[in-house]
């Protein structure tokens, strides 16, 4: 996405989709407390868009930090910011996002590696073979050096034209050959098996001439073994939301690819809250939806200014759009289990007597081969400074991922620590970590001391 670009989905005027969105849904007895909480409990991450230099910022990075689980670079990981000048690379501010991204239980979305806009200036001075050949060679020393460390690459950015004819953008990658699009995919993949491989574009939230040629696109890749494993949509939208969105989303996810939304926010007004709670249901009905990231943290880090298009204020107080986001995730939806097998309900373990200032409790969603526990911590009459849950796994279980806290180990005896934000806790005031598992998650016992 880039600042200066207003081009929105403008969606239907589906009124009657407009009459039935609900905001007050109840949330679930053991519902989340965080989107990133709440979207783990369904087997999915909730994510943002964020400029590295606001870190910095307390009140950014504490809301960053306690609500969302997934991490992508606003502009640090384009092509001018990691590659200036031909051949010379520079990593400095992706480096800073994935290194803040562990340290609080995040994942990380590449984004992006090939786009027409924001090229360094020598970049938009080649054209024809050279220019081939250095978009490849930028796809992929750029994914080699970030190998391992990222969850999905946007590996083309918005390579279609807008309007009816649902064919390709002109851009002086285009006219490089209408291959660029697989020769980049192919790339990606040697550079870095382990990714997610994504197509990312905008005014595809509904069945239109655009998204149909990338579907056509996207189709015509799985025939021929092009390696695509995923399609993001932007979702930048007004005050509306196409009638067939969540049809759309099922369509590409029939094609065997995962969907995502990528850039999500919303122009304010009285129905951004329901268009909010309308996009998550949509993509908790998809069972191949894996996730959700809004382009910014508070309204006032949004590159659509006065929309005030995100989930928090400028003084990161939540909006009703949040409470809309947050109920939609507790109220259900399908979760991630492999296939013909059915999610039993949660399960709770009852803490046993506070040790140390401190009692722990587990809520879990399990499946066939797999589960995502959610760990409330709750302080003792004298509150913590800090605070450590053990629990022993099964035999032939494992902790895979981790938000909110440190895991020491990965099987047997697992030993989960706060992370800088969630320590400090008042008498009687509770804070939420969470972990995905491989195997059975039947049985955990947690055991809290406090410091």
């Amino acid at each position: 996405m880039r600042p200066t670009r207003a081009l929105l989905s403008t969606g239907l005027l589906a009124g009657a989709l407009v009459a039935g969105m609900a905001v007050a849904l109840a949330p679930a007895a053991d519902a989340g407390t965080t989107l990133r909480a709440a979207a783990a409990e369904k087997g999915r991450y909730f994510g943002a868009a964020v400029a590295t230099g606001k870190l910095s910022d307390s009140t950014y990075s504490t809301v960053l930090n306690r609500e969302f689980n997934s991490v992508v670079a606003e502009n640090e990981m384009k092509w001018d910011a990691t590659e200036p000048q031909q051949g010379r690379f520079t990593y400095t501010g992706g480096d800073r996002l994935v290194s803040h991204a562990r340290a609080n239980g995040m994942s990380v979305r590449g984004h992006t590696l090939l786009w027409h806009a924001q090229q360094p200036s020598w970049a938009q001075g080649l054209s024809g073979s050279a220019l081939r050949s250095a978009a490849i060679n930028h796809v992929t020393q750029v994914a080699t050096h970030f190998r391992g460390q990222i969850y999905a690459w946007d590996v083309v950015n918005e390579a279609f034209a807008d309007g009816g004819s649902g064919g390709r953008r002109d851009s002086n990658l285009q006219r490089t050959g209408n291959d660029w699009i697989e020769a980049a995919f192919r790339a990606a993949r040697a550079a870095d098996p382990g990714a997610k491989l994504c197509y990312n574009d905008y005014n595809t939230d509904g069945i239109n001439a655009k998204s149909t040629g990338i579907y056509n696109m996207v189709r015509d890749f799985k025939a021929r073994g092009v390696p695509i494993d995923c399609v993001g949509f932007q979702s930048h939208l007004g005050t509306t939301i196409p009638g067939d969105y969540q049809a759309n989303l099922q369509r590409f996810a029939d094609l065997g690819v995962d969907v995502q939304i990528t850039e999500l926010d919303v122009t304010t007004g009285g129905n951004q809250a329901n268009i909010y709670g309308t996009v998550t249901r949509a993509c908790l009905a998809v069972s191949r939806c894996t996730g959700i990231t809004v382009w910014g943290v508070r309204d006032c880090d949004s590159w659509r200014g006065s929309d005030n298009a995100l989930l928090f204020d400028c003084a990161g107080n939540k909006k009703a759009a949040y409470t809309s986001v947050l109920n939609a995730l507790n109220a259900g939806g399908t979760t991630t289990p492999p296939p013909n097998t059915t999610a039993p309900p949660p399960t709770t373990t009852s803490p046993p007597p506070s040790q140390g200032g401190c009692s722990a409790s587990v809520s879990l969603n399990a499946w066939t081969g797999g589960f995502v526990a959610t760990v409330r911590v709750t302080a003792g009459s004298g509150g913590t400074l800090g605070w450590a849950v053990t629990m022993t796994l099964p035999g032939g279980a494992s902790v895979t991922n981790t938000w909110s806290a440190t895991a020491s180990g990965s099987t047997g005896t697992v030993r989960f620590t706060n992370v800088d934000y969630n320590g400090q806790l008042g008498a009687g005031q509770s804070t939420e970590f969470g972990f995905q598992g491989n195997g059975s998650g039947s049985g955990l016992t947690p055991s809290c001391a406090a410091a």
